[in-house]
């Protein structure tokens, strides 16, 4: 298993490119900067510095980063508020901390990918527990994070847009998907933008 909290506090972290994902920005601008998140609080799990959660809460939407580690919600906290975005320290699958009401959005970015997949069904599981029915799970999926012929011995570890739509699929559907424009550097064709909405129970 990954010491997450061993990785930030030795500067061990090559996902850790400074800004926003360049997809959510793409994104953003796609939706007339309105994500469709629902109107209620977004959660962004395994936000690291917090780049995206700021960027969704520039536009007003109240947003929750959870990370694993410590040293990473450290420091998101140390970077200056731009609105409604807290951050939690917890494991996403540690029901304890699971509000009671849900989330209206849930945002995805390199936290799919850097899960063993054989708990991505867990992963699943919990946005369909935590995202309201009718509200949104939008993200970027890093599809093959490592170099062609390389095993995937992750993290972060390679998916397929049916690996990820079979495992959704149980209590979301897909409303629109896209080969994002933007990228970081090396990224480029290599992720996946897709926008799935919580069925109703």
């Amino acid at each position: 298993m990954t010491d997450w909290e061993f990785r930030y506090r030795h500067h061990d972290t090559p996902w850790e490119k400074g800004s926003a994902a360049p997809p959510l920005l793409e994104l953003m601008e796609r939706w007339n900067a309105a994500p469709p998140w629902g109107g209620g609080e977004v959660l962004a799990p395994g936000c690291g510095f917090g780049h995206d959660v700021r960027v969704i809460a520039s536009t007003g939407v109240p947003v929750l980063g959870l990370d694993l580690a410590a040293a990473a919600v450290e420091g998101a906290r140390g970077f200056p508020s731009v609105g409604q975005e807290r951050y939690l320290q917890a494991d996403l699958f540690d029901r304890s901390w699971w509000p009671a009401k849900g989330f209206t959005g849930w945002w995805e970015h390199t936290c799919f990918c850097a899960i063993d997949p054989v708990d991505r069904p867990r992963y699943a599981e919990a946005a369909g527990a935590l995202v309201r029915p009718g509200g949104w799970l939008c993200g970027v999926f890093f599809l093959t994070p490592n170099e062609r012929g390389e095993e995937s011995c992750g993290p972060p570890f390679d998916s397929t847009i049916g690996e990820i739509e079979g495992l959704l699929a149980p209590w979301f559907e897909r409303v629109d998907a896209w080969v994002p424009t933007r990228s970081y550097p090396g990224r480029e064709g290599r992720e996946w933008v897709a926008i799935f909405r919580r069925k109703q129970d």
